[in-house]
């Protein structure tokens, strides 16, 4: 009771703070209630605030992210991720293989640091923030590192938006085509909904779909992550460090979901509310990241991750287009 009591009052800051963002978000679609959550916790992170409410802004932009992540997972049918997985599975590792070499080789070249690397690895190369959001708690990034990758997988989420479907006019797409290139490439849902839906209202259905099958990609990825960061700790770290503390529970909580999502009758309303009940808590942690987060050591070193976003983006549009044109 006593945890609970000191942890009360931060949450009920980033619910209250979330509000606006979620509201704004849900009138800008193209840009997401999550980016405009992590931006208003950066612009009141120079507010000196209570230090009674630390407690649960930390406990907020860790553990309840975890648990939006499990919420999520009841939007996910996995009856049509078969279905489209199967099209769309070769497309997708080489993708996804291409993205994350990209972020490896090109990361080390342009010296950003290795956690940040990863995040905006996984962002670009699955779902944007939600990815990020999987992630950083598995390989314990900062709540710079993750505004980091936030920020950059945001500015090329609006690029893609605009410029996807001006492209797929250009080239001559189908519906199916622009849909599985958007639904591959274009990083997160928002996203993807404004691009595949302003190409066409066929489009949009096919890349919405492979979009959510390519977001089930959370759970062997977290999975690799997990077990990499334990193997990899040495040192006085390794005792305190096991696979058991650091595996992502709350993916396995994801699948769970989905799959009770896909067997069970739940009622539409019901999933509903649970996704979106999911969705704000995501806004929450993200102002909980934003509020805990020096802006003026992000703004100085924001160069470099977006470059390296900028070159992860390129190389995975241009693969997915690769691939649906002379491989697959």
């Amino acid at each position: 009771m006593e945890m609970l009591r000191t942890r009360i009052p931060g949450i009920i800051l980033a619910a209250v703070l979330a509000m606006p963002a979620w509201l704004i978000g849900n009138a800008v679609p193209i840009v997401g209630s999550p980016i405009i959550g992590i931006v208003l916790g950066l612009l009141l992170a120079f507010w000196r605030r209570p230090e009674w409410l630390q407690e649960g802004l930390s406990f907020t932009g860790k553990k309840i992210l975890q648990y939006s992540i499990v919420l999520m997972g009841f939007g996910l049918n996995l009856l049509n991720v078969v279905h489209v997985g199967g099209q769309t599975l070769e497309l997708m590792i080489f993708t996804l293989t291409a993205s994350f070499l990209t972020a490896f080789f090109a990361g080390k070249w342009l010296g950003v640091e290795g956690k940040t690397q990863t995040l905006i690895g996984v962002g670009t190369s699955i779902c944007g923030g939600s990815a990020i959001a999987a992630t950083a708690p598995v390989i314990k990034a900062d709540g710079q590192e993750v505004a980091h990758a936030i920020s950059t997988i945001f500015l090329f989420n609006i690029l893609a938006a605009f410029l996807f479907p001006f492209v797929g006019h250009l080239l001559g797409m189908d519906a199916h085509t622009f849909g599985l290139w958007a639904g591959t490439a274009i990083n997160d849902t928002s996203s993807v909904v404004a691009a595949g839906y302003s190409f066409s209202h066929a489009a949009g259905n096919f890349a919405v779909i492979v979009k959510l099958t390519r977001t089930l990609m959370i759970i062997p990825v977290t999975l690799f992550l997990a077990i990499y960061t334990s193997r990899k700790t040495t040192g006085a770290d390794k005792g305190n460090y096991h696979l058991s503390k650091i595996f992502p529970w709350f993916v396995l909580g994801f699948l769970l979901a989905s799959i009770i999502s896909t067997v069970l009758p739940l009622p539409a309303a019901l999933v509903g509310s649970l996704v979106l009940i999911g969705k704000y808590m995501i806004i929450m942690a993200m102002v909980s990241i934003g509020l805990n987060t020096n802006l003026i050591a992000l703004v100085r070193s924001g160069v470099r991750p977006i470059l390296l976003g900028f070159i992860c983006w390129l190389v995975l549009s241009l693969t997915s287009l690769a691939a649906q044109y002379w491989i697959l």
